[in-house]
């Protein structure tokens, strides 16, 4: 028996446990605000945008990801233009970051990377009904932070909030489209490919994570201009305040 063989063997097993041990998923929302919080739209809050996280690539037969740089690029300007025409919308003052070196560049990786694993908390225990911790049942709460470190983050200075935006997509192989038909005629439920986006809007003093959008089925095929307009419609959907206002923007 291959390795290739071996690993998408033990992916099928994996499959299967969940679908016996997790059964039917619970209906799942994809925003939140935090519970009073409202953005003014007066054009007076400064909104510091991050310059997206963006992973692009396939996702092998075994479910692995294989980083692909010609459609990472292609999915970096596509974005790029699609946020640019979107930041109209938005209301308030929205400013670029520029992306650092050295020591502030590791400071700014760790929130990206702290972001995104909060992001995931929430899908997981908040969005989900049914997984939703014993502090969080409660119809409104939401109460997530970054930790008031987050001021640190280069560009952080002087702005009120600091908006945070990840997408991740795995293009299904073809071996991989073929060990899913494969698990499917034998009753095993086998995804192919993965589109996730997280959009997160944090309080710079505080680190209050204030209002998300993100889900692991996101549309629009990033690596085209009408796909990445899609994608960034879809993770702006419900932004707080947001109306047709003047941007400043740099």
């Amino acid at each position: 028996m291959t390795s290739k063989l071996r690993a998408a063997l033990c992916a099928a097993m994996l499959a299967l446990t969940c679908a016996f041990a997790c059964g039917p998923a619970a209906a799942q929302e994809k925003s939140a605000v935090m519970e009073g919080f409202t953005l003014p739209t007066n054009g007076n809050v400064r909104i510091l945008l991050l310059r997206p996280q963006i992973k692009v690539g396939a996702q092998s037969t075994a479910g692995l990801f294989e980083p692909n740089a010609d459609w990472t690029e292609q999915a970096k300007g596509n974005i790029g233009t699609a946020l640019n025409a979107a930041q109209s919308n938005l209301g308030n003052r929205i400013v670029l970051s520029d992306e650092p070196i050295g020591p502030a560049a590791e400071r700014l990786a760790e929130y990206r990377a702290l972001f995104s694993t909060v992001a995931e908390a929430v899908i997981t225990y908040k969005f989900f009904p049914g997984n939703r911790l014993p502090t969080k049942k409660r119809k409104g709460v939401f109460d997530y932070t970054l930790g008031p470190g987050v001021k640190d983050v280069p560009g952080a200075a002087g702005a009120d909030y600091i908006l945070f935006i990840n997408t991740e997509d795995q293009y299904g192989s073809t071996g991989r489209k073929i060990f899913q038909l494969m698990a499917a005629m034998g009753g095993v439920g086998v995804g192919s490919g993965v589109h996730k986006g997280f959009a997160g809007l944090v309080d710079a003093r505080t680190g209050e994570l204030v209002w998300l959008n993100a889900d692991f089925q996101m549309g629009g095929d990033v690596r085209t201009s009408d796909g990445a307009e899609k994608r960034v419609g879809e993770l702006l959907k419900g932004f707080p305040g947001a109306a047709p206002a003047a941007i400043a923007a740099r």
